[in-house]
Protein backbone atom coordinates (compact mmCIF):
# COMPACT_ATOMS: atom_id res chain seq x y z
CA UNK A 1 0.00 0.00 0.00
CA UNK A 2 1.03 3.59 -0.52
CA UNK A 3 2.37 6.07 2.00
CA UNK A 4 0.67 9.42 1.50
CA UNK A 5 1.71 12.82 2.88
CA UNK A 6 -1.13 15.21 3.73
CA UNK A 7 0.23 18.76 3.90
CA UNK A 8 -1.86 20.56 6.49
CA UNK A 9 -1.94 23.88 8.31
CA UNK A 10 -4.41 25.66 10.51
CA UNK A 11 -7.91 26.44 9.23
CA UNK A 12 -7.96 23.65 6.64
CA UNK A 13 -11.30 22.87 4.98
CA UNK A 14 -12.58 20.09 7.24
CA UNK A 15 -14.11 17.82 4.58
CA UNK A 16 -11.29 18.37 2.06
CA UNK A 17 -8.92 16.82 4.58
CA UNK A 18 -11.13 14.29 6.32
CA UNK A 19 -12.84 12.70 3.30
CA UNK A 20 -9.66 11.79 1.35
CA UNK A 21 -7.76 10.93 4.55
CA UNK A 22 -10.44 8.53 5.79
CA UNK A 23 -11.11 7.05 2.37
CA UNK A 24 -7.45 6.35 1.62
CA UNK A 25 -6.82 4.95 5.11
CA UNK A 26 -9.89 2.77 4.66
CA UNK A 27 -8.27 1.34 1.52
CA UNK A 28 -5.20 0.38 3.54
CA UNK A 29 -2.91 3.29 2.67
CA UNK A 30 -0.75 4.92 5.32
CA UNK A 31 -1.71 8.59 5.65
CA UNK A 32 0.76 10.90 7.39
CA UNK A 33 -0.12 14.48 8.38
CA UNK A 34 2.77 16.86 7.81
CA UNK A 35 2.76 20.47 8.95
CA UNK A 36 5.20 23.18 9.86
CA UNK A 37 6.02 21.40 13.14
CA UNK A 38 5.52 17.92 14.59
CA UNK A 39 2.79 17.65 17.21
CA UNK A 40 1.01 20.83 16.15
CA UNK A 41 -2.71 20.71 16.96
CA UNK A 42 -4.75 21.89 13.99
CA UNK A 43 -8.44 22.67 13.70
CA UNK A 44 -10.50 22.81 10.53
CA UNK A 45 -11.99 26.17 9.61
CA UNK A 46 -15.51 24.80 10.13
CA UNK A 47 -14.55 23.63 13.64
CA UNK A 48 -15.75 20.10 12.86
CA UNK A 49 -12.36 18.42 12.65
CA UNK A 50 -9.15 18.40 14.70
CA UNK A 51 -5.88 16.59 14.09
CA UNK A 52 -2.31 16.68 15.34
CA UNK A 53 0.53 16.67 12.83
CA UNK A 54 2.53 13.47 12.74
CA UNK A 55 5.70 15.21 11.55
CA UNK A 56 7.06 18.62 10.76
CA UNK A 57 8.24 19.12 7.19
CA UNK A 58 11.86 19.23 8.38
CA UNK A 59 11.48 15.73 9.89
CA UNK A 60 10.68 14.01 6.59
CA UNK A 61 11.85 13.71 3.00
CA UNK A 62 9.75 13.50 -0.16
CA UNK A 63 11.37 10.15 -0.97
CA UNK A 64 9.60 8.62 2.05
CA UNK A 65 6.19 9.05 0.36
CA UNK A 66 4.36 7.75 -2.70
CA UNK A 67 1.94 10.68 -3.05
CA UNK A 68 1.01 14.06 -1.60
CA UNK A 69 -2.44 15.51 -0.89
CA UNK A 70 -3.03 19.23 -0.29
CA UNK A 71 -6.45 20.01 1.23
CA UNK A 72 -7.90 23.49 0.80
CA UNK A 73 -9.37 26.05 3.15
CA UNK A 74 -6.97 28.66 4.54
CA UNK A 75 -4.34 25.98 5.17
CA UNK A 76 -2.50 26.32 1.81
CA UNK A 77 -2.23 30.07 2.28
CA UNK A 78 -0.62 29.55 5.71
CA UNK A 79 1.67 26.82 4.35
CA UNK A 80 2.82 28.67 1.24
CA UNK A 81 4.76 31.15 3.38
CA UNK A 82 6.84 28.28 4.78
CA UNK A 83 9.71 27.76 2.33
CA UNK A 84 10.37 24.13 3.32
CA UNK A 85 6.77 23.14 2.60
CA UNK A 86 6.87 24.84 -0.80
CA UNK A 87 10.13 22.99 -1.57
CA UNK A 88 8.66 19.67 -0.38
CA UNK A 89 5.73 20.24 -2.75
CA UNK A 90 8.01 21.15 -5.66
CA UNK A 91 10.20 18.09 -5.13
CA UNK A 92 7.13 15.83 -4.96
CA UNK A 93 5.82 17.14 -8.28
CA UNK A 94 9.25 17.02 -9.93
CA UNK A 95 9.79 13.44 -8.74
CA UNK A 96 6.69 12.31 -10.64
CA UNK A 97 4.73 11.29 -7.55
CA UNK A 98 0.97 11.92 -7.65
CA UNK A 99 0.28 15.33 -6.08
CA UNK A 100 -3.38 16.14 -5.49
CA UNK A 101 -4.63 19.62 -4.52
CA UNK A 102 -8.22 20.69 -3.97
CA UNK A 103 -9.83 24.12 -3.70
CA UNK A 104 -7.23 26.63 -2.43
CA UNK A 105 -4.55 23.89 -2.53
CA UNK A 106 -3.48 25.44 -5.82
CA UNK A 107 -2.00 28.33 -3.82
CA UNK A 108 0.69 26.01 -2.56
CA UNK A 109 1.28 24.70 -6.09
CA UNK A 110 1.79 28.30 -7.25
CA UNK A 111 4.32 28.96 -4.49
CA UNK A 112 6.11 25.71 -5.38
CA UNK A 113 6.32 27.00 -8.98
CA UNK A 114 4.93 23.79 -10.51
CA UNK A 115 1.87 24.92 -12.49
CA UNK A 116 3.52 26.60 -15.50
CA UNK A 117 2.30 24.86 -18.64
CA UNK A 118 -0.05 22.59 -16.66
CA UNK A 119 -3.83 22.24 -16.99
CA UNK A 120 -5.44 22.68 -13.54
CA UNK A 121 -8.57 23.67 -11.68
CA UNK A 122 -9.22 25.09 -8.22
CA UNK A 123 -11.43 27.46 -6.30
CA UNK A 124 -12.47 30.32 -8.62
CA UNK A 125 -10.83 33.00 -6.45
CA UNK A 126 -7.35 31.60 -7.24
CA UNK A 127 -8.01 31.29 -10.97
CA UNK A 128 -6.17 34.50 -11.83
CA UNK A 129 -3.25 33.53 -9.59
CA UNK A 130 -2.97 30.14 -11.33
CA UNK A 131 -3.17 31.74 -14.79
CA UNK A 132 -0.58 34.37 -13.83
CA UNK A 133 1.67 31.51 -12.67
CA UNK A 134 1.44 30.01 -16.17
CA UNK A 135 -1.31 27.41 -15.74
CA UNK A 136 -4.31 26.78 -17.95
CA UNK A 137 -7.28 27.00 -15.53
CA UNK A 138 -10.47 25.08 -16.40
CA UNK A 139 -13.78 24.78 -14.59
CA UNK A 140 -14.00 21.00 -14.18
CA UNK A 141 -14.61 18.76 -11.17
CA UNK A 142 -11.23 17.08 -11.46
CA UNK A 143 -8.28 17.71 -13.77
CA UNK A 144 -5.46 15.20 -14.18
CA UNK A 145 -2.36 16.56 -15.91
CA UNK A 146 0.44 14.04 -15.63
CA UNK A 147 1.06 13.48 -11.93
CA UNK A 148 -0.87 16.61 -10.91
CA UNK A 149 -4.50 16.16 -9.78
CA UNK A 150 -6.65 19.19 -8.98
CA UNK A 151 -10.28 19.77 -7.97
CA UNK A 152 -12.42 22.83 -7.24
CA UNK A 153 -14.31 22.39 -3.95
CA UNK A 154 -15.90 19.94 -1.46
CA UNK A 155 -18.59 19.02 -3.98
CA UNK A 156 -15.84 17.40 -6.08
CA UNK A 157 -14.46 15.18 -3.32
CA UNK A 158 -15.76 11.90 -4.74
CA UNK A 159 -14.11 12.35 -8.15
CA UNK A 160 -11.02 13.87 -6.48
CA UNK A 161 -10.59 10.74 -4.34
CA UNK A 162 -11.28 8.50 -7.36
CA UNK A 163 -8.48 10.27 -9.28
CA UNK A 164 -6.04 9.85 -6.37
CA UNK A 165 -6.85 6.13 -6.20
CA UNK A 166 -6.31 5.75 -9.96
CA UNK A 167 -2.95 7.49 -9.72
CA UNK A 168 -1.87 5.29 -6.82
CA UNK A 169 -2.91 2.15 -8.70
CA UNK A 170 -0.92 3.26 -11.75
CA UNK A 171 2.22 3.97 -9.70
CA UNK A 172 2.66 1.15 -7.15
CA UNK A 173 4.46 1.92 -3.93
CA UNK A 174 8.20 1.53 -4.12
CA UNK A 175 10.95 1.22 -1.55
CA UNK A 176 10.98 4.16 0.84
CA UNK A 177 13.37 4.81 3.70
CA UNK A 178 11.70 5.16 7.12
CA UNK A 179 10.66 8.42 8.68
CA UNK A 180 13.27 9.87 11.02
Amino acid sequence: MARIAFLLGKDYEDSEFRVPYDRLRGKGHECIVIGKRQGEELEGKQGQDRITTDYGVNDVDVDQFDAVVIPGGYSPDHLRTHEEIALFTRHAVESGKPVAAICHGGSLLIEADVVRGRRVTGWPSIRTDLVNAGAEWVDEAVVEDGNLITSRHPGDLEVFCDAIERALAAAPAGHRPGVS
